[in-house]
């Protein structure tokens, strides 16, 4: 029997066309929602904006609505292009979508990061990971799970401050730099994501997280909601970034497909 969410990626992949039937309760929507509000990084001094242009009955007697939107590249749920950090990668429109389609591998550290607000993921969690569930799957998604999406909207709980500009007292989980060494150089993984505001731990001040990842031409994902709902294993994910051209970020609305 194919798998309901099968269809789904085969026919997102360009691949043959298959009947399928979606069970709702098997898809977890992974973004959080864009509208007032929407975290930022503190720097960003516009947040997300929604214009009404028309709203209302036409004078031909239907019902019709419009609108505009600004918003930062960097904001709410969105990718990190790999040219986000690394001169000369790929930009948001560039990513391929079999790095952004895959198997989700969700590293749980909530109880550590509830005893240490800047924990970074560590190799020893990945290998933790990997002696229940095997080997991380070539293609996967690898995201933390540190219970932060559920501090959303609170910028202070989920930044760490709710000062504008204030990049000197963030507080957040992300992971280590030898964990993302590991994942790149040693396992053949699609992209990192967190349920934090960066794959970088709060604190950084060299990005070096981003560095790594983004330099061998790998996207991240940040502010994910709801992996609490997604089991460690088993799951696929599609996260699929608005396609800017040229961009070095872009919204995502990602989604957990569920064995």
């Amino acid at each position: 029997m194919i798998p309901r969410w099968l269809g789904i990626v085969a026919m997102l992949l360009g691949t043959t066309a298959l009947a399928v039937d979606i069970d709702p309760a098997k898809i977890v929507d992974l973004s959080h929602t864009y509208d007032a509000n929407t975290v930022y990084w503190p720097t960003d001094r516009q947040g997300f904006e929604l214009e009404k242009l028309e709203e209302g009955v036409t004078d031909g007697g239907w019902f019709y609505a419009a609108n505009r939107f600004e918003t930062a590249e960097h904001g709410g749920t969105h990718l990190d292009a790999p040219i986000h950090f690394a001169r000369g990668k790929r930009t948001a429109d560039e990513v391929p979508l079999s790095q952004l389609i895959g198997p989700l591998v969700v590293v749980d550290v909530t109880a550590k990061a509830a005893a240490d607000s800047d924990y970074r993921v560590t190799v020893a969690d990945l290998e933790s990971w990997e002696s229940k569930y095997g080997r991380i799957p070539d293609g996967a998604i690898v995201a933390m799970r540190s219970g932060w999406s559920e501090r959303w909207p609170d910028r202070a709980e989920v930044l760490g401050t709710a000062v504008a500009g204030d990049t000197a007292n963030l507080h957040f989980p992300g992971f280590s730099a030898e964990s993302a060494r590991f994942l790149v150089e040693k396992r053949k993984i699609g992209a990192v994501g967190v349920d934090t505001p960066s794959i970088d731990h709060g604190p950084s001040k060299d990005f070096i997280v981003h560095q790594i990842v983004n330099g061998a031409n790998l996207a991240g994902l940040e502010n994910l909601a709801r992996l609490e709902d997604v089991p460690e294993s088993g799951a696929t994910i599609v996260a699929l970034p608005m396609k800017i051209g040229g961009g070095s970020g872009a919204p995502v609305r990602a989604i957990a497909l569920l064995p």
